[in-house]
């Protein structure tokens, strides 16, 4: 179950880097229509299900959308809950909540208005339009558009970067991303500095540091 294996992943601090991809032809089609024509979940079932986004949002590692096809529905809210995300050339993204009379799930006005802004998230959940992979990137939903063939690849060498940043600068430097949208000034501060205290003077930013200056000077970095 995806939600599990999500939930795997972020307990697993060497775990640097997460790509989300479809198995198939597609990203993700969304939920069962079918099983949404009678019948339901309680509230406690629901809330666990969404667990997904959230996880993907909160989980240190960063995370990684490779969008290979039709994204819709809940498939949308996991692709804008992820860090980064890049599409192959026949990805097409729609809400169509309003279509099967949802009022969408799993946090998908929360991560789409984050991804896109307030009115163009407005726009894609209340008209329900298909946007295909150039217009995706035109409205800064998707990082790049690449051949299908292209697609995994350049999500692997993203992956393999990230990789080889500092681990606990990266995991400070989502989280100050994640306060930005949701923290107002004074308190982003508060938390920005102390997080920048934690990196400062650390082993892992000596290291860091010396490796840049090294790089910048055209010479091998010194192991001591």
């Amino acid at each position: 179950m995806l939600r599990d294996t999500v939930r795997a992943l972020a307990g697993d601090a060497s775990v640097r880097a997460v790509i989300l991809t479809g198995a198939g032809r597609g990203f993700c089609a969304g939920g069962d229509v079918t099983g949404m024509t009678g019948g339901g979940s309680s509230d406690v079932d629901l809330r666990t299900l969404m667990e997904v986004s959230e996880t993907l949002v909160d989980m240190a590692a960063v995370t990684i959308a490779a969008v290979n096809g039709p994204c819709a529905g809940a498939g949308l809210a996991f692709a804008c809950a992820c860090d980064l995300r890049y599409a192959a050339r026949s990805a097409v993204f729609v809400s169509a909540f309003l279509r099967v009379g949802s009022s969408g799930d799993h946090g998908s006005a929360w991560v789409l208005t984050r991804a896109v802004g307030a009115a163009k998230a407005r726009e894609l959940l209340l008209l329900g339009q298909r946007v295909e992979a150039d217009e995706a990137l035109r409205i800064g939903l998707v990082s790049a558009v690449l051949d299908d063939g292209a697609l995994r690849p350049h999500a692997d060498a993203v992956a393999a970067h990230l990789a080889t940043m500092p681990a606990n600068a990266s995991r400070l430097m989502k989280e100050n991303l994640n306060d930005a949208i949701a923290l107002p000034l004074d308190r982003y501060l508060d938390a920005e500095v102390a997080r920048f205290a934690q990196c400062s003077g650390s082993e892992e930013a000596t290291t860091a540091a010396r490796a840049f200056l090294a790089e910048r000077a055209g010479r091998p970095t010194d192991p001591a």
